[in-house]
This record gives C-alpha cells, sequence and structure tokens, in this order.
C-alpha cells in the first residue's frame, strides 16, 4: 500500500491559526500548496510552492498525480469532502494516498449563526451548479442552507421563493464567517435588496403563503404543472410509474419517448442527484420538458434528439427505463440489454395495439402486468358525474 503523500486541508477565515498543531505541521513541511488566491492568501506563512487552481478546473488531477512522490497539500475551504474539492480528488486516487484534514464546514457554521440544528435543515448547493435546482427543496416550514455561487444569487433564489408563493420566506445571507470581517444581511424574500459579498452562505427559512404552489419531492404533481400539449403521463398514472421506477441517489432513468418530461422530472425530484435522459423526437415537445424540468427544479435533465431503439446505443447505462409508447421487440431488447442489473423498467400502453406487444413481452420475461384507470369529478348538467380517463395497461420488472 502506497503511503499518504496528498493531504487535502480544509481552511477557514481565521487562516492558519485555526488548524490543529499537527495540521499545521503538515502545512509547514511542505513543498508544494496548490489552492485558490483566498486559500493562498489565508495559509500566506508557508514557503513552499505555490500553484493556483488550473483552467479548466478538470486538469487538477493530472496535476496532482504529476507531483506524486512529492510533499503536496491542497487547500480547501472548510471541509474538503462536504461539496467540495476533496471528492472530486478521492475518486481520482486511491484514498489510501490521501489524507484529509477537515475544518468546520459553512454549513456548521451557518446553522451555529441561526442556531438551527443541522439534523433539521436541507443543505445544498448551488456553487459552480445551476441555481435552479434549489426550487426543489422549496416546501413550507423547510430550513435551507445554500452554498452559493456569487453576489447575485440570494436575489435569484429570493424570486424564485416569491413567484411560488413563498414571498415571506426569511433569508439570511453569512459571509466570511469566523473571520475578522464576518458579516451577516437579514431580510425576507419579496423585498431582498441586499448587497452581499460574492462569497457567501445563505439561511432560508421557507415560509408559504395560502395560495403558495406545494411541490412534494414524492411524484405525482399536478399535471397543471407542467407545460404540455395534452400527450402526457397523467398524475395518478405517473405516481404510480415513478414509484415501480424506485427512484433512488444518484440513479439514472432512461425516458425512452419522454414528451414533456414529466416522469423523468419526477424521478429526479425524488431522489437527491437523481439523473434523467429524455429521448424525445419531436423539437416542441423537448422545449417544454426543458421549460419544465428548469421550472420545477431539475434543470440537469439531459435531452436527446432521437428514437428507440437507434439512440440508445451510445447512452449510459440506466438504473431505470420507462417505455411511455412505441413499445417494440426491438425497443425493448435494446433497452434491457443496457439495463443494469437490478434495474427496473416500467412500460405503459393504451392503444390495444400497443397493448398486445406489452401483454406479448410479459409473457416471454415475466413481470408485473397491471391494469390502471382513473376518474375524475366534472359537471353533468346541475349534478357531477365520473369522467374516466382512458385506462392504461402497465408492464413492470426488474433485471435479476
Amino acid at each position: 500500500m502506497a503511503d499518504p503523500w496528498l493531504h487535502i486541508v480544509g481552511i477557514g477565515e481565521d487562516g492558519v491559526t485555526g488548524l490543529s498543531p499537527a495540521t499545521r505541521a503538515i502545512l509547514e513541511a511542505a513543498e508544494v500548496i496548490v489552492g485558490g488566491d483566498r486559500h493562498h492568501m489565508l495559509a500566506a506563512a508557508s514557503e513552499a510552492e505555490r500553484i493556483a487552481w488550473p483552467s479548466p478546473f478538470d486538469a487538477l488531477i493530472d496535476l496532482l498525480k504529476g507531483m506524486k512522490g512529492r510533499r503536496v497539500v491542497v487547500l480547501a475551504t472548510g471541509d474538503p469532502l462536504w461539496f467540495s474539492v476533496g471528492a472530486r480528488i478521492g475518486r481520482a486516487i486511491p484514498a489510501s494516498e490521501i489524507v484529509y484534514h477537515p475544518q468546520l464546514s459553512a454549513f456548521q457554521l451557518a446553522a451555529a449563526r441561526m442556531g438551527w440544528s443541522m439534523a433539521d435543515v436541507e443543505t445544498l448547493t448551488v456553487h459552480g451548479r445551476p441555481v435552479e435546482q434549489m426550487i426543489a427543496f422549496i416546501q413550507p416550514d423547510q430550513r435551507l442552507l445554500v452554498l452559493t455561487t456569487g453576489a447575485e444569487t440570494p436575489a435569484r433564489i429570493a424570486a424564485f421563493l416569491a413567484e411560488r408563493g413563498f414571498g415571506q420566506s426569511r433569508m439570511s445571507v453569512l459571509a466570511a464567517m469566523g473571520g475578522a470581517n464576518e458579516a451577516r444581511f437579514d431580510g425576507i424574500a419579496k423585498t431582498w435588496d441586499h448587497v452581499v459579498p460574492a462569497f457567501n452562505t445563505l439561511a432560508v427559512e421557507c415560509i408559504a403563503a395560502p395560495d403558495a404552489a406545494l411541490l412534494p419531492r414524492v411524484p405525482g404533481l399536478d399535471d397543471d404543472m407542467f407545460r404540455h400539449d395534452g400527450t402526457m403521463t397523467k398524475r395518478e398514472i405517473r405516481a404510480i410509474t415513478v414509484a415501480k421506477l424506485m427512484p433512488m441517489r444518484g440513479a439514472l432513468l432512461w425516458d425512452i419517448g419522454c414528451g414533456c418530461g414529466s416522469v423523468a422530472i419526477e424521478w429526479m425530484r425524488a431522489a437527491r442527484y437523481a439523473r434523467a435522459i429524455g429521448i424525445e423526437p419531436r423539437a416542441d415537445r423537448r422545449a417544454m420538458a426543458a421549460a419544465n424540468a428548469l421550472a420545477l427544479g431539475v434543470p440537469r435533465l439531459a435531452l436527446v434528439d432521437g428514437t428507440a431503439p437507434e439512440s440508445l446505443g451510445d447512452l449510459a447505462a440506466p438504473d431505470a427505463i420507462f417505455i411511455g409508447g412505441g413499445l417494440s421487440d426491438a425497443v425493448f431488447d435494446t433497452a434491457w440489454s443496457g439495463l443494469k442489473p437490478l434495474g427496473r423498467l416500467v412500460a405503459n400502453a393504451v392503444t390495444l395495439e400497443s397493448e398486445a406487444a406489452l401483454v406479448a413481452l410479459q409473457q416471454v420475461h415475466g413481470g408485473d402486468l397491471v391494469r390502471l384507470s382513473s376518474a375524475r369529478a366534472r359537471p353533468v348538467g346541475r349534478f357531477r358525474g365520473w369522467q374516466p380517463a382512458m385506462p392504461v395497461t402497465q408492464w413492470s420488472l426488474i433485471k435479476r
């Protein structure tokens, strides 16, 4: 086993004085120190060779590998393994060659400043990521701690809150925590107008108005939350479909014939870091899917212009597959061969022809076959009656 040669050191606004004696000794003995301008300023006492973050940032891994055999320190903010560079490095360099030296994270410091229990808050980052992804976490009475991406980010998040009926939500921006220049800015979302430092952490206490949009993470959003042309997996069927697909942390879904993206979007909202690729040949529907993904907090929905099975061969292997239409032996064979072990496949059919194809495949491959139907109350003259939706035949199976 190789001896550790790379030390990843978390540093706070108090600089070297906040490090433990052992970590300070590692820093003082380093031959090379890698970090951002702010990190180098916080640890200015060392005489080691200084290297700035490379551009593009992915070049950091090759840079570090090229220095193996030297005493190397990478400086990071707070806890290097909590939404920070340490995780990226750890995926590329064996753990046996790295020693991590964590400091208090921005989340811990912010929770302490707010008096919030860490167990009762959602922690997320929009640093270097689409800000819209925080929309999926806007819930009544939810507390959020957000690593932001710049001085303008709190105002953008305030706008997201106000647009969804959470304008009374309390917001606090915390900057330079633990340092001599620590600052705090408090306000509410609908009137937020503070000018804040670029490097900050945002605390949000979500407060819903009586008419606020309710967007739970469990599947089954109202159909009206999506832009669509009438062709979509409707609310009740969608909830059952996504449940059968079993969203899991970081898992990937292929949504074949994704239309307005309703199934893929609900899949991504249902589990942290869940991913989805929507395959859709119509440009207007891909545009609707992209707009829906942005509005509902999953801006990283990937969309492919193509049809199945032709477009499936070059895609990353999925953990789940949804086929909302166009099921055939060729589509199934290609999809099934690409699906990971323990992967889930769900296919829905409305027409008699697609149902017949689905039934034939189920006879060969097994799985569960169910008929789903729903009805909604609608006016019938002066009274009301049940208006049934078209029944859906659903086939689901797990690859074992």
